[in-house]
């Protein structure tokens, strides 16, 4: 495969993430009003419209600083660039490091979107047993959590075969 082949490819699995996010937010944002959920499987998962104006798992959330929505867009706009570069040098499509990286930027992407727009993310993917639940996340946080532990893996199966000998 070339290199421009690879690099569409990439470009377009991130756009669906992006498309499937915006999607996904914005059916929520229509049908279920804020802070209601409705029951997927009981005890267990449901859908509950939530706005995070913090960052990943709610932190900084509570932050009175004005500067708060500034920083997370500039931060995730400087990863969403080291992402790109990583993924300008993918020579070939189909690998785990290609696939992990189009998702992780196709999740911030959509979360940088939220941001810009309205200062926060919405959130809507609610999981828990009992009184004990997971933070509230998104189709774009979904994606950043499976790209970034594909890349994981992918570290750990290099590290245990390596492809070189070592002297």
């Amino acid at each position: 495969m070339k290199t421009n082949s690879a690099r569409a490819i990439h470009l377009l699995l991130a756009l669906l993430v992006v498309a499937l996010d915006r999607w996904t937010k914005m059916l929520v944002a229509a049908r279920i009003p804020m802070y209601t959920h409705i029951q997927i499987i009981p005890s267990f998962f449901r859908l509950t419209h939530t706005e995070n104006t913090g960052a990943a798992f709610s932190l900084f959330a509570d932050s009175p600083s004005h500067w708060r929505t500034a920083l997370l867009i500039g931060f995730s706009v400087v990863a969403m660039v080291v992402v790109l570069v990583l993924l300008w040098k993918q020579t070939r499509a189909l690998t785990i490091t290609g696939i992990a990286l189009s998702l992780i930027l196709g999740g911030a992407v959509g979360n940088v979107f939220d941001r810009v727009l309205r200062q926060s993310v919405t959130d809507f993917i609610d999981f828990y047993v009992g009184s004990h639940h997971w933070y509230t996340f998104n189709v774009a946080d979904a994606a950043i959590v499976v790209g970034a532990g594909l890349v994981i893996l992918e570290l750990i199966r290099d590290w245990r075969h390596p492809t070189h000998e070592q002297a």
